[in-house]
């Protein structure tokens, strides 16, 4: 089930965008929750699997997002990044009975261009970066989940007319390279012009560069958020977006895992938890877990 229609319209998401403000401020210097590394894993995966080599070495490389308040932002002064997008990856980690608040724990800045060769050269071991699930993505890269549905939208300035993707035909619309968030719009006859992360579209929005930017409705809340009065969300969402998590095709075992430790999330509070922690202050009424795909 995807987030509420609370990112649809205008003034819908300014709303949000105002509740998010303590999300994205916070994400500075909240630490998340305690998530506590499983007790044993002695037989717990399958000798030769990459679940068992992780947890035997006790360490991890997780890529995820520094720019994106909410679902994962690293402040100039954070030690780890805060996030939906974060607290779920602590569940995959303290599954394989590593301290998701350790120094075992690697989380490196992934942004939408280098997923797909972070994960095929072993950089990192999972990505979970506001990761869309798509055919394409996954003839290079596995991918599983989704464990959050959202939807793009469209990110102005408060004094814009602009009311949503159908006043942008023939303009430049700014989104990331390699997201899809760019196929998207130039779909719907706009100029995707593509950056290299989120908020360099945004200042791009605010000096006048460009038009808008896109991407997915809860991104564009967060960015509003940190330019409270300045940005606004508009528009109805004119796309699904499915977030799920990456891993190397290398290591298929790896999807039914992750399928494994989400199923347990989703049904035992943690996955909502999560949400609440990270999405909640926004006033996005926490959704119903969505259904996962199963592992090919």
């Amino acid at each position: 089930m995807r987030l509420r229609k609370a990112f649809a319209a205008g003034a819908a998401g300014i709303a949000i965008a105002a509740g998010l403000a303590a999300c994205g401020d916070a994400g500075n210097d909240s630490e998340g929750r305690d998530v506590e590394a499983a007790d044993d894993c002695d037989g717990k995966f399958d000798e030769g699997t990459r679940m068992a080599e992780l947890a035997e070495a006790g360490e991890i490389t997780v890529g995820v997002k520094y720019d994106q308040p909410g679902l994962g932002f690293k402040g100039a002064t954070d030690d780890v990044p805060s996030g939906f997008d974060v607290e779920v990856a602590k569940l995959l980690v303290a599954d394989l009975c590593i301290d998701p608040a350790s120094s075992n724990v690697t989380w490196e800045e992934t942004i939408s261009d280098n997923r797909e060769p972070y994960l095929e050269s072993g950089k990192v071991d999972v990505v979970l970066a506001s990761y869309s699930i798509t055919d394409d993505r996954r003839k290079v890269v596995g991918q599983t989940g989704p464990y959050m549905v959202t939807g793009q939208q469209i990110l102005v300035k408060e004094d814009s007319d602009v009311a949503g993707i159908e006043d942008l035909e023939g303009k430049e619309v700014c989104s990331v390279t390699g997201s899809t968030s760019l196929e998207n719009v130039k779909a719907k006859g706009a100029k995707g012009v593509g950056a290299d992360s989120y908020s360099e579209c945004a200042e791009k929005v605010l000096d006048g560069t460009y038009a808008a930017m896109s991407t997915d409705g809860s991104i564009l809340a967060g960015l509003a958020a940190q330019n409270e009065g300045q940005l606004k969300v508009v528009g109805d969402e004119f796309s699904e977006e499915r977030i799920g998590v990456g891993y190397s095709k290398d290591h298929p075992e790896m999807c039914e895992w992750i399928n494994g430790v989400l199923e347990k999330a989703f049904d035992d509070g943690s996955w909502a938890e999560a949400f609440e922690l990270t999405l909640g202050p926004s006033g996005v009424e926490t959704p119903e877990p969505p259904e996962l795909d199963a592992c090919q």
